[in-house]
């Protein structure tokens, strides 16, 4: 469950910045986090639907001053979900499945907000790999 992942080339990455609710805390919705990740997981992954590999991050408040265009305004109490998946199709069918739904529906309801946007993979790389 915490091990490394190996993202194959050429995978769709589907970033999720989900805001939580006001004084809704990243531990009142670890539960519901693990259990979404685990079903996706379990009920998605290879050839089932399309699921390569997942991360969660939690904001730690850090703003980088050397990459940042502008000073960053709201450092609002927020998470992403990082997922990659074979195609934005399987992505989208999995998350239409009630499986899915029912666990997402938990976490929503402690959240003000959560936006989805795709990402088609351009480059990867590691250091000392050529």
């Amino acid at each position: 469950m915490f091990g490394p992942i190996t993202v194959p080339f050429g995978a769709k990455m589907l970033f999720n910045t989900v805001r939580l609710k006001p004084n809704v805390t990243f531990e009142d919705v670890e539960l519901a986090v693990g259990e979404l990740c685990s079903v996706v997981k379990e009920t998605y992954g290879g050839d089932k639907g399309g699921f390569v590999a997942g991360q969660v991050f939690k904001f730690s408040g850090f703003v980088s001053n050397e990459g940042s265009l502008t000073e960053s305004k709201t450092a609002d109490n927020h998470y992403v979900i990082v997922t990659y998946w074979r195609s934005f199709g399987d992505h989208e069918r999995s998350h239409a499945n009630e499986i899915f739904a029912n666990k997402f529906a938990a976490l929503a309801a402690m959240c003000s907000d959560t936006k989805e946007l795709g990402y088609d993979m351009l480059w990867q790389g590691a250091a000392g790999s050529r």
